[in-house]
This record gives C-alpha cells, structure tokens and sequence, in this order.
C-alpha cells in the first residue's frame, strides 16, 4: 500500500468499537444520499418546468422548441367545434367603403378581340377594388393666443385679457402631442429616445427626450384625479367582483412591486416598496392566486385562480405523473363546462352540483392517500437536526391546499358572478413586465408613479370604450363623470 493510499488512525480501543463507528458513519451517509437524491430530483423538477406547467412567462421557455406533435399543448383540452372563427362572431374583415375619398377610372385603350380603339363612353360594366391608406401627416399646427390690453373710456384704466388655461409660455407643445406621447410610451412601451425619433419621423416634430419626459409627467399629474377615483371606485361597493395580483418591478436599482386592482371595466396600478401592502377597506369578492396575504384582507370572499391550478397539475401530470392530477384537470374542464352553460334563468341542478362536489372530494382524497402511503421525505437542516412540519411533495401540498381551500378553489360553480380564473389581472400585469424589459428599469419612484397612473388611465379607457387620445386630453372631472363601474 503506498504512503498516499493508507487509511487514516482511527483510536479505537478494540474491533467493536470500530465496527460501530463504520455502522454509524454508513447510516449518516445513507441519509446524506437521500437529501442529495431529494435535491437532484427538485433541481430536475424546476428545470422541467415551463410556461405550461408554472406561472412562468412564454419568453422564458427559449428557443427550445417541444416535438411537432406536443407544441399546442392547451390547458383548455380539446372540443367538439372546428377551427378558426365561431358562429355568431361578427369579425373585423376589411370591407369596401361607400364613400371613397378619391376615385381613379382605368379604361382599355384598345380592343382585345381586333384591336379597334376604346374610348370611355364605350363603358359598359364596371369592376371595383379599393386601396386603403394612410395620407401624409399634416403639418404641425401654430395656434397663437393674443391677449389684448384694453383702456377703460370712463376711469381711463387699461385692463388686459387672460390666457387660456394650460397655455403658460411663449411656446410650448399641446395636449394632443403630450397624449400622443404618453400613450406611446406608457401603452405601447416605446422609451423616451425611440419615442422622439418616432415623432420626427410620422408628424416632423424636433421633441428632445428631456421636453417629453416633462409633457407626459404633466399629463400624469393633470390625470391623477381621475386615478384616484377610479382606485376608490374598485375598492368599493359600486364593482362586485376584483381582480387582483402583483409583479415584480425595479425601481431605483432596488426591488419594488407594481399591484394591479381591476375589473372588467377598470384597472388601476400602482407602485410599492412592499409586495404585502395592500389595499384596505376592499368589499365584495377578490380573485387572485393563492398568495397567503390576500386571505388576511378583512370583509372579502375569496375566489382562486384555477388557470394556475391547471398549470400545476399539468406539471404533476408531465413531469412526476400523479394519476390523480390528470383525473383532477379533467374534473376542473368539466366543471368550468358546466358553469359556462349557466344562463340568469338556468342555473346549475342540485343533483348536477352535487355529483360536482362529491366528484372533487373523491379525487382529492384519492390523492391524499396516494402521498401519505408514499415513503416521507428527507428533510434536514444545515445542523443534521430536523426543525418544523415533515416535507411533503408538490402535489402533496397542492392536494391539500385544494382541500382546505375548497370553497374559495370552486366558487366560479357555486357562484354566478365568480370567474374561473384571475386572467384579468394577469392581462393587465403582462405590459408591465414588458415595460421593464424593454427599458431594464425605472431610474426614479417618480418615473413609475407616472407609469402607473397613465397606464390606469389608457387600460381604463381601452376597456370603457374611449378614444385613449382624446381621453388623454380630457380633464379628471369630466371623464370622472362619464366613468361606468359596472
């Protein structure tokens, strides 16, 4: 044996003591393995996991393209209808105008058949194509103010004539190019110097990045009213149902979080150095994903987000292959189904809702069975000791999550008003991260306080049904006004 190879002095009194210590050292090593098997097999769960199967988005799925036959995976499953559009979906197919703005005739000069000349009044049959465009952006236009000083014919006193209001120096920008401005570069993401670039190139307009930064802050503050009542109007009584969620946002080189409170008809964003700061004093029915601190808001009912529940068992189906995920996907487009059919004068039959409810019970306590008969997991700390609840597995816990949260999971069945899932908010959360992508992050507090009011502003208005330049032109107390909650 060489000098390198030789075991190192063990002090042992006698063989039996060394043949315990190589007893313990093996069964501490038989734990060590089982951790590191348990931790390989989360680091291979979480490499598997993709926009399918988590929340994570689309881009973080790659250019790792799946085999043909599994790209249009859809959580949704397959139906009975064809492709393409629906019956009854009315469609925006470009049409012919009947009021075209210019006409242009073209006639045959001379005949096909023997060659004899053509002339219009030869016409017989006409055939018409229409060509859409866009005309030439018009000049900028000048409007200038002239304030008169008049003299009084009696006490001889001069008396001048007042500015509109918003007309402040010798020259300055109006309020279609600052909501020209701030809709591109809130709803549309485009950052301050691409921004100038596209205003000089579509309307001619020499606009430094500085001078827009300027307008569409002014625009935020003059909207800022009109942010605030839509925030007031979705926390209180005048919307039923509140989509909630929350993302992620840098700011200031440091982690913020944008939060979204929406509806069907409005939206409303705001920043936070803190993810728990949450509204209060909301009423009514909140949707969201299951993150704790929501269930901590005080006079709500809780609706759960099964899109998420979806993407879950989709992962337990694909990477661990729990039966009882695949039985409880198929529970969830059956229920969903069936709630879709629901109309105000046909609701969901007792015996149909009860063979729902026994039906969701069932698969759960299938599933809890099949974790408990399962060998417990390997759950230690750095000091060897174990320290909290035993470990359970992802489905595991998904399992009994369902079961605790039961009502809150099927509430869309039981109630008429209830979505199926929280997508509304996760529509609205979608441009945020995009804005950050794009832009990296935000340099100031103040650059994303804008972005929040304006994008509450230009959402709003999207889903009201207004023209989001001339709504961002408006005062707060007229679009206040014509504001609808429901």
């Amino acid at each position: 044996m060489s000098e390198g190879s030789k075991l190192p002095f063990l002090p042992f009194a006698d063989a039996a003591g060394r043949a315990a210590y190589f007893e313990a050292a093996y069964l501490k090593q038989l734990e060590v393995n089982k951790a590191l098997e348990q931790r390989i097999i989360a680091l291979e769960r979480q490499a598997a996991l993709n926009s399918k199967t988590s929340s994570q988005p689309p881009s973080s799925d790659g250019l790792k393209k799946p085999p043909a036959q599994k790209r249009t995976q859809s959580l949704r499953g397959k139906s009975d209808r064809k492709t393409g559009g629906q019956p009854g979906h009315k469609g925006k197919t470009l049409r012919q105008s009947s009021t075209p703005d210019h006409i242009i005739h073209h006639y045959p000069q001379v005949c096909d058949a023997c060659g004899a000349a053509l002339s219009a009044s030869m016409a017989e049959n006409t055939v018409v194509r229409q060509v859409v465009d866009l005309p030439v952006p018009p000049p900028s236009e000048v409007t200038e103010h002239r304030v008169h000083l008049c003299r009084c014919g009696q006490c001889d006193a001069v008396t001048r004539g007042g500015f509109p209001e918003g007309v402040a120096g010798p020259v300055q920008y109006g309020p279609r190019i600052a909501g020209i401005a701030s809709y591109l570069q809130t709803y549309h993401c485009i950052p301050e110097e691409r921004l100038s670039l596209v205003l000089s190139d579509l309307f001619g307009l020499s606009v430094v990045p500085a001078t827009l930064a300027r307008l569409i802050g002014r625009t935020a503050d003059r909207l800022h009213p009109f942010a605030k009542a839509i925030c007031k109007g979705l926390i209180g009584p005048q919307v039923a149902v509140k989509h909630l969620d929350e993302t992620g946002f840098r700011v200031a080189g440091k982690t913020q979080w944008l939060h979204v409170i929406c509806s069907p008809l409005l939206s409303h964003f705001r920043v936070s150095s803190r993810r728990g700061d949450l509204l209060t004093g909301v009423c009514g029915l909140v949707v969201h994903d299951h993150w704790a601190p929501y269930f901590k808001m005080e006079g709500v009912q809780h609706a759960l987000c099964n899109a998420h529940h979806l993407r879950e068992l989709q992962a337990l189906i694909v990477i661990e292959k729990e039966p009882w995920a695949t039985d409880m996907k198929t529970f969830l487009l059956d229920a969903k189904a069936v709630a879709d059919t629901r109309t105000d004068d046909c609701t969901i039959g007792v015996g149909v809702m009860g063979e729902l409810l026994q039906r969701y019970d069932d698969i759960l306590t299938q599933a809890v069975d099949f974790h408990e008969a399962q060998p417990p997991l390997q759950a230690m700390s750095k000091a060897g000791k174990r320290r909290g609840r035993p470990k359970r597995r992802t489905g595991h816990n998904l399992a009994l999550r369902l079961q605790t949260r039961k009502s809150e999971a099927i509430r869309f069945l039981t109630d008429p008003n209830a979505p199926f899932t929280n997508n509304e908010a996760e529509r609205d959360l979608r441009m945020g991260k995009v804005r950050q992508k794009v832009s990296g992050c935000f340099r100031a507090v103040r650059g994303a306080e804008i972005f929040c009011c304006l994008r509450t502003v230009t959402c709003t208005a999207r889903k009201q049904g207004w023209s989001v330049i001339e709504t961002l032109m408006k005062p707060s107390d007229q679009l206040i006004a014509q504001l609808r909650f429901g």
